[in-house]
């Protein structure tokens, strides 16, 4: 493998549909990959991104990273696996926006002899991808679900609760962490693969946010026309979260709230030291996309592909819940750590 040049990046419009690509760790490399996230502006992909430069420019793989313009443009994903089975890449590491949709896509480029490596979001069926490393978003949710609970006490029965989801689509991230929130809170969720068919009288409604700030904030806007008295408030990540904060802030009701969420970027837990969030699951993106690549470099050289976690369907790059508000039976890391830990 030839030497890596110095690390430049380049922004293009691609396919006309918006997607932005960033080439990095450009170089003579023998071996191509890429990754494809859902937005280049949310936190989470941009370490992602990172992560996945870095550990690149060390192995001397040539890297091509691209992004949709929204969480849920899938259009734009399509376009760029094209791309990177036209540049003939080694492998693909993805965020799927649309987990069943992007499939023949995928498989296309898996015939085509790429590996591809689902990153955080698994594809629908799972097996769509050759691996995925992800954070068990499942257990995500089951922590912060059990924490609200436990904090809450008796009152948790009597709770009036609100969720701020991602995408009509449901892709599995999305499904994943607000089932699991069910579970540890207790809430029978009937069909665990579905958002929105369960009938607890606590559940308010759901509504979707893109995975952004102004979709959280009108996400609340609307849960709260529906009732104004909810009290807790399940968020698919941190900017949805400071979004719903900021609508509960404008009538006067940020303190009647218990809003928990997932990522745990340094933000996020920021905003957790600050008491915007109570408690968040503090997922590893750096660490998945680095992971990633040292996969591709590997089946690039002898055709490895990678091993799943023992006991589990796909490799688990860990979860923490972050708080500062302990409670009992849930175990947690402070801020003070988080911060030490946020997206490494």
């Amino acid at each position: 493998m030839t030497k890596t040049a110095l690390l430049r990046s380049t922004v293009f419009a691609a396919a006309g549909l918006g997607l932005m690509a960033f080439t990095s760790a450009a170089s003579a490399a023998d071996v191509g990959a890429c990754l494809i996230t859902k937005t280049d502006t949310n936190p989470f992909f941009v370490k992602m991104k990172e992560g996945a430069s870095a550990k690149a420019k060390e192995l001397g793989v040539e890297l091509k990273a691209y992004a949709g313009k929204i969480d849920g443009d899938s259009e734009s994903q399509v376009a760029a696996i094209e791309s990177c089975i036209a540049d003939g890449a080694k492998g693909i590491l993805i965020t799927a926006s649309d987990t069943k949709g992007i499939v023949p896509a995928v498989k296309k480029a898996r015939d085509a002899g790429l590996l591809v490596i689902a990153l955080d979001t698994p594809l629908d069926p799972l097996d769509a991808a050759d691996a995925t490393f992800a954070t068990d978003n499942l257990e995500a949710g089951k922590l912060i679900g059990a924490w609200a609970a436990a904090t809450l006490g008796d009152k948790a029965k009597d709770a009036r609760i609100g969720f701020l989801d991602l995408t009509p689509s449901q892709p599995t991230v999305d499904v994943l962490r607000d089932q699991g929130f069910m579970m540890g809170y207790g809430i029978d969720v009937k069909d665990p693969n579905k958002i929105g068919d369960e009938d607890d009288p606590r559940i308010v409604g759901h509504d979707v946010t893109n995975g952004n700030e102004e979709g959280g904030r009108k996400a609340m806007e609307n849960l709260l026309q529906k009732d104004p008295g909810i009290n807790v408030i399940h968020t698919i990540n941190e900017p949805a979260a400071v979004g719903a904060y900021q609508a509960l802030k404008a009538v006067g009701l940020e303190g009647n709230v218990l809003i928990v969420s997932v990522d745990g970027g340094c933000p996020g837990v920021k905003s957790v030291a600050e008491g915007v969030i109570g408690a968040t699951s503090q997922q590893y993106p750096l660490q998945m996309a680095a992971l990633g690549i040292e996969a591709i470099a590997a089946y690039a050289k002898d055709g490895t592909k990678p091993k799943p976690t023992e006991g589990k369907d796909f490799f688990d790059t860990g979860v923490n819940l972050v708080t500062d508000k302990p409670a009992e039976g849930v175990k947690s890391i402070d801020t003070k750590e988080g911060l030490a830990k946020c997206w490494g």
